[in-house]
């Protein structure tokens, strides 16, 4: 018996492994693995893999080499090996041949979900779009219902792309699977629903929101993806470059106030305020915090899911949080005067409150609050700082290649007093890394309003937000859109998407 390792990645073929079906090689524990010298290669576990394998190689006109592993190894590389290979367009191109009426027909009885297997159709193309999600660092996979099709997409670098259009026969069956791994009610298919799903997908722990809400057409379902291993990163992963990042951290070493990161959905707010508690945790300091929902566990930190059905909201679980005795408390979001009220009076009393809110800019979120109710006053004696973010996507380092700028794009530059127009700028050509696209990963540009002196005075003046932007960036502070430009000089992102992410700030120069 060889010895567990001797299933190597490098030496499989995967145009061989696309001829055999992952059914006969789970079956049969086989890893078929390479033709060599007129030989089939292949690692067997049992004298059924060895059969299985004389089996293959006559129908590949080969004589069969075993290799001899154990029942681990070979189930082990059967699942890493198939579950790269298998995208859900190829899994579909597979069952297309299947009756679909019977697909269809999958989940409409109880007993029959005890009866499915893993080589149930349907569940196996729920389990390629995951593998494939996972594989491709999407964040999102949308299913979304039409009068005549069925579309998936997945997000990847903030930017929706279609995968695949399912049969809409499959529809039903295909929302019902994820119910059930979600542990929603099958039959409720007039209101929506929310769940999670924790799965092991090649080895990563992920965890996935599910939410499910009834259209014409049929229900409509996202999944966000959230890898447990990869979600906490430093600030200095972020964008923040050298001197904001160490503004930032200024008010992160401070024992009160209120410190706000704002910016729309899926502007990286999240990952910016567990990157701020990662740097400020330790064993001297009680972090606690109110989440809807908790995304990322970290160590040392009291977290606390919101769950209204139970009454347990923001304000309320910001009220119980108050009495646990903490120096820093995290809020989610402040939704609500309430909330805001209570995390006030919090930082008024010496504790640093970490929260986001929606808005387009980081003056914007100053008349937010006052929009919301809360006095002032209690806004200029309370709050630190607010930091806006973008993320925008970076340049492919594969495929990235200078050009020559042009005049229509100098003309973004010249506004700026403190940058000099540069000559060249950077793109990707596109690439199988990168998929063509010329992107790969993603960044933040960020900006910082600091609330001194003078903000306050036009806080409880209730200056609004253009003033106060107007003010602050005369005094030199840096915008979203110039941090932006400074990264495109820098070739880690393009003028285009620096434009995409900050359409409305551009011109506030």
């Amino acid at each position: 018996m060889e010895p567990d390792n001797a299933i190597k990645d490098e030496d499989i073929d995967i145009s061989l492994i696309q001829e055999v079906p992952l059914s006969f090689a789970r079956s049969n524990l086989i890893m078929p693995m390479k033709r060599e010298g007129g030989r089939l290669v292949a690692a067997v576990a049992n004298k059924r893999g060895l059969l299985a394998l004389r089996d293959l190689s006559r129908q590949f006109g080969l004589h069969p080499l075993p290799l001899e592993v154990s029942e681990q190894s070979v189930i082990d590389a059967i699942n890493r090996v198939y579950g790269q290979l298998g995208s859900a367009e190829e899994v579909m191109q597979d069952i297309s041949g299947e009756d679909l009426s019977s697909i269809a027909t999958e989940f409409e009885r109880p007993r029959d979900l005890l009866e499915l297997t893993e080589e149930a159709p349907i569940i196996r193309l729920l389990n390629a779009l995951l593998q494939q999600a996972v594989k491709e660092k999407a964040s999102d996979i949308h299913i979304e219902p039409y009068e005549k099709e069925l579309d998936v997409r997945m997000r990847m670098d903030g930017i929706l792309h279609k995968i695949l259009s399912p049969p809409k026969i499959v529809q039903d069956a295909l929302i019902s699977r994820i119910k059930i791994m979600a542990n929603l009610d099958i039959a409720e298919k007039r209101l929506p629903q929310d769940g999670r799903i924790r799965l092991l997908v090649g080895g990563r722990d992920i965890d996935i929101r599910v939410s499910i809400v009834p259209t014409s057409f049929g229900e409509r379902a996202v999944l966000r993806l959230l890898d447990r291993k990869q979600g906490l990163i430093g600030l200095n992963e972020i964008g923040l470059d050298g001197e904001e990042r160490g503004r930032f951290e200024e008010f992160l070493n401070r024992t009160n106030g209120i410190l706000l990161v704002t910016g729309p959905t899926g502007s990286g707010k999240t990952t910016t305020l567990y990157a701020s508690l990662n740097r400020i945790h330790t064993e001297e300091k009680n972090i606690i915090t109110v989440e809807d929902p908790v995304e990322y566990q970290l160590k040392g930190v009291g977290q606390i899911q919101v769950n209204p059905r139970i009454g347990l909201t923001f304000a309320s679980g910001l009220r119980s949080i108050v009495r646990q005795d903490p120096d820093v408390i995290m809020i989610g979001e402040i939704r609500d005067f309430e909330t805001a009220e209570i995390a006030i009076q919090a930082s008024l009393t010496g504790h640093l409150v970490l929260s986001t809110l929606h808005t387009n800019d980081a003056a914007s979120a100053i008349t937010r609050l006052v929009d919301m109710g809360v006095e002032p006053f209690l806004i200029a004696s309370s709050l630190s700082a607010v930091l806006a973010q973008r993320l925008v996507r970076m340049i492919c380092p594969q495929c990235k290649q200078s050009f020559e700028i042009s005049e229509e794009e100098a003309r973004y530059f010249e506004p700026v007093q403190s940058i000099s127009l540069p000559r060249m700028l950077f793109r990707g050509s596109g690439c199988n890394g990168c998929k063509g696209t010329g992107y790969m990963g993603r960044t933040g540009i960020f900006e910082i309003i600091s609330i001194n002196n003078d903000v306050r005075k036009m806080i409880t003046g209730r200056a609004d937000a253009r003033a106060i932007k107007d003010s602050v960036v005369a005094k030199g502070m840096k915008t979203l859109y110039i941090d932006g430009l400074q990264k495109v000089l820098k070739g880690l992102t393009t003028l285009e998407e620096v434009m995409r992410v900050t359409q409305k700030d551009y011109a506030d120069f």
